[in-house]
């Protein structure tokens, strides 16, 4: 931090922090009155309010910022502070207990966090992707199960393990989300996280046993701060393929073409 404003009191210049999507809230809204910030009818986000990311200063509001640890890399943190929020927020919000089984659909810039998080989060964890391929690297980001989709519709191959408690469905696919919702427990539950762009049909039958659909926002900068921390204490960290500022364009091509493994970082 190279700067404070002036009636800022919980700051100092020189403290390591970070800002993610959530850039701000309004404190009075009805939302942020209930504590529910992320919610907030006004609020702000970073890089679309105001400038900030592809830049080497920014200046975001006070509530906006995190703090984080010595003990973690920028390169490694910047990631936690969206996607790793996003999915650590979620899992424990989503009513899941420690043993319980738990499905992250798709393995990558959110899914490959999302596995990491269950599995030390004390979850039995099962990965679901496309291919062969991936079962290793399920396995090294701490799966204890691997369903390959090219093989095995996930519905089938989440009842031969005996079905899921939870799905965090974190591929932006509409229809490989659906297909999850029949490998649930009876009053299993769907979070999504991702964004599909296309509309998702679900049957409504399969929901009647109890079972249920959500979704789950991202989180506030105190709960940034909570996915880092927990991040650094559990050994949990993105993997990321680093460019420099005036490689932008270049990184931002690979994002958009889905070859960077699994986020692409901007260092000045």
């Amino acid at each position: 931090m190279d700067k404070v404003g002036a009636n800022v009191t919980e700051w100092k210049k020189g403290d390591r922090v970070g800002v993610g999507w959530h850039g701000g809230h309004d404190f009075v809204c009805n939302n942020c009155r209930e504590g529910l910030f992320i919610n907030c009818e006004r609020a702000q986000v970073t890089g679309i309010s105001y400038d900030g990311g592809y830049a080497e200063y920014v200046v975001v509001p006070h509530e906006a910022v995190a703090r984080i640890p010595e003990k973690i890399s920028a390169t490694e943190a910047a990631p936690l502070l969206c996607a790793g929020l996003t999915t650590y927020n979620a899992l424990r919000n989503s009513g899941a207990r420690a043993g319980d089984t738990v499905a992250v659909q798709g393995i990558g810039g959110l899914g490959h966090l999302g596995v990491q998080y269950a599995a030390r989060m004390g979850f039995r964890t099962i990965a679901i992707s496309r291919g062969a391929d991936k079962r290793e690297l399920a396995q090294q980001l701490g799966a204890h199960e691997y369903i390959d989709t090219d093989k095995v519709p996930a519905a089938e191959g989440l009842q031969r393990l005996g079905g899921a408690d939870l799905v965090l469905a974190t591929g932006p696919n509409a229809e490989a989300i659906a297909s999850t919702v029949g490998g649930l427990k009876a009053r299993g539950k769907l979070l999504i996280v991702a964004a599909p762009v296309e509309a998702m049909n679900l049957p409504v039958l399969p929901l009647l046993s109890g079972k249920s659909v959500a979704g789950w926002p991202s989180g506030s900068a105190f709960d940034s701060e909570e996915t880092v921390a927990f991040s650094v204490l559990t050994g949990v960290r993105p993997r990321v393929e680093v460019f420099k500022f005036e490689q932008a364009e270049q990184a931002f091509a690979r994002m958009m073409e889905n070859r960077v493994r699994f986020r692409a970082v901007l260092t000045p």
